[in-house]
């Protein structure tokens, strides 16, 4: 079952993905040249505490495995779930992506980012711009009365249309009470298919997309995702929140103003 959201849960949410945006746009200014992927996770652990709110990948678990970082950090062909390393360090031309998800007040707040460190070949900023293109595509058919497929297939058609590769075996997904709850939502798909949409839903929608073949491999760690091939990935998330005027964008930072009420870790 989709879990709808009351509006006091919406409330709750609205600082959750708030909270989780404020984090990510810390460390897309604090990523650069030189920096390590450690230095990212540990700073991504100092502002959570700084805004009251915790991690929630961090022990996040899979079968036998716990995710050791607070956030997921994931360089050119790492396309999701890196761990942030002292021996990873950041240079020009890399494109990094973060993905930050927060608990706040028993919510989650789910985003991602892909920044590019300095310049870089201009057919990877070209694959960084498509991810962007196709996340607000997937997000313009996230409506009341719509179907979760033609989120998919806005993606996809895209992602094909700048002929690039679609990662199938990791989806966008609802979110929560949870980091992950139904509806499962492909980056590929028919439109009219699927789940119907209700206001009240929150989705996290999230193009992975890859410049070579769609086919990955995982790192011994058992996390760490990467292209089969080598070439770089792209992964750009939101959560959206279903509604009856059409989709809102809960993934936004908060102002310098509303840090003082949100980082008090209440709601008010």
């Amino acid at each position: 079952m989709i879990p709808i959201k009351s509006d006091r849960d919406l409330k709750i949410m609205r600082g959750a993905c708030a909270i989780a945006a404020t984090v990510l746009d810390r460390l897309c200014r604090f990523a650069r040249e030189g920096v390590s992927t450690l230095d990212i996770d540990l700073a991504a652990k100092k502002y959570m505490e700084e805004l009251s709110c915790r991690s929630a990948c961090y022990h996040y678990r899979c079968g036998k495995l716990r995710y050791p970082g607070y956030v997921c950090v994931s360089v050119n062909d790492e396309v999701i779930h890196g761990i942030g390393r002292a021996d990873r360090i950041l240079k020009k031309g890399d494109i990094v992506s973060m993905d930050v998800s927060v608990v706040w007040n028993g919510f989650v707040g789910d985003n991602t980012r892909t920044v590019i460190i300095g310049d870089c070949a201009p057919e990877v900023k070209a694959l960084v711009d498509c991810t962007d293109k196709a996340l607000h595509a997937g997000i313009a058919a996230a409506v009341e009365g719509g179907r979760v497929g033609d989120i998919s297939a806005a993606v996809q058609s895209v992602v094909e249309a700048g002929g690039y590769g679609i990662v199938e075996e990791f989806t966008g997904h609802g979110v929560g009470r949870e980091m992950h709850e139904d509806p499962q939502i492909p980056n590929y798909g028919i439109a009219g298919t699927g789940a119907k949409l209700r206001a009240g839903m929150t989705l996290a929608i999230e193009p992975m997309i890859t410049l070579g073949s769609s086919e990955i491999v995982v790192e011994p760690d058992g996390w760490t995702v990467r292209t089969a091939d080598g070439l770089p990935s792209c992964h750009i998330e939101h959560t959206v929140l279903v509604t009856k005027d059409g989709p809102e964008i809960l993934t936004l930072p908060l102002s310098d103003e509303e840090l003082g009420i949100y980082s008090a870790g209440k709601i008010h």
